[in-house]
């Protein structure tokens, strides 16, 4: 029995490498889920941080503090769900950038959401994930 992650790019769909995300991931069978909330750009006063850059820095910055709060590593996150205001192809360049220096390969499985607003103004970029813990 597989008590890994696996991380799956099918043939017949095109290789999603470049671009910083898996088409699929599959739990291992009685491993522990973890959902990681919206992380913004905000500081640990909740202040957001300056232009889209900075907040994507201060995001992910934020997410590796809550994935080692339940024990998690970057290496056991799942899926990503980013949402961009204001989408263009240099936030995705960025994002692209940003992701695989902090999983390099296999990356999660993402889904990228472009949006007018977030939920506070001024707020430019928020991603969440589910991270999974095989359980030995």
């Amino acid at each position: 029995m597989v008590r890994k992650i696996q991380r799956i790019n099918p043939v017949g769909l095109y290789d999603p490498s470049p671009n910083g995300y898996t088409h699929v991931a599959i739990a291992p069978p009685g491993a522990t889920i973890i959902y990681v909330a919206g992380q913004g750009g905000e500081d640990e006063k909740g202040n957001l941080v300056g232009d889209f850059a900075a907040q994507l820095t201060q995001a992910f910055a934020n997410l590796r503090v809550a994935l080692t709060a339940a024990g998690a590593h970057p290496e056991h996150v799942v899926k990503l769900t980013t949402l961009v205001v204001d989408h263009n192809e240099s936030k995705l360049q960025q994002l692209t950038a940003v992701v695989q220096a902090m999983w390099g390969e296999p990356a999660p499985t993402q889904t990228l959401i472009p949006v007018p607003r977030l939920a506070l103004d001024g707020m430019l970029f928020e991603v969440d994930a589910v991270a999974v813990i095989a359980n030995s």
